[in-house]
């Protein structure tokens, strides 16, 4: 591996930090530390900050959340990537994982849904999500991806990518 030809890549792409692998809560919450402390060392406005890191924990909670569900181990839950990054004046963060095909429609359709809404419909429907009873076995209140969409400036946007017949990649990016 050209680790020179990656490292280009990331200053091309604008990645700042990367990480790829399993999402164990220790790593979540030392990668976070590693955010806060590079972005505040950037001189990035306190607002923007915490918008990144929200965004981070979401993204990085959705996919070991999901991995757990779905029972995910090995190669499949060390499959996980999550990158930071400038977008022109702002950020983007992104994250990438395996997700099984009986899922992927529900996915899209969530991130797709979230996306046509407006600012007041994403408040209105926080506000109905957080009323709303949380199943026991439930691993999460539902709110993951609409907060994600209430603080983004742009569009989500996603990349599906075939792995085999019963698997995608999907990459979701989220621009702040």
């Amino acid at each position: 591996m050209d680790l020179y030809e990656l490292r280009d890549e990331f200053d091309r792409t604008g990645t700042l930090m990367c990480f790829n692998g399993p999402f164990y809560h220790s790593i979540i919450e030392e990668f976070g530390k590693a955010i806060r402390s590079y972005l505040t060392a950037d001189n990035i406005a306190q607002e923007a900050l915490m918008d990144v890191f929200a965004v981070y924990i979401e993204l990085a909670q959705n996919i070991r959340n999901y991995h757990t569900l779905r029972g995910a181990c090995g190669l499949e839950a060390a499959s996980s990537i999550i990158t930071i990054g400038r977008n022109g004046k702002g950020y983007k963060v992104s994250s990438g994982n395996v997700v099984l095909n009986s899922d992927l429609d529900a996915l899209c359709g969530r991130v797709d849904g979230l996306n046509a809404m407006t600012g007041d419909e994403l408040k209105s429907e926080y506000r109905r999500q957080r009323r709303r009873e949380v199943p026991p076995e439930a691993l999460g209140a539902g709110l993951g991806l609409l907060e994600i969409a209430r603080r983004s400036s742009d569009d989500m946007t996603y990349v599906v990518r075939e792995l085999d017949a019963g698997r995608k990649f999907f990459s979701l990016t989220v621009y702040l």
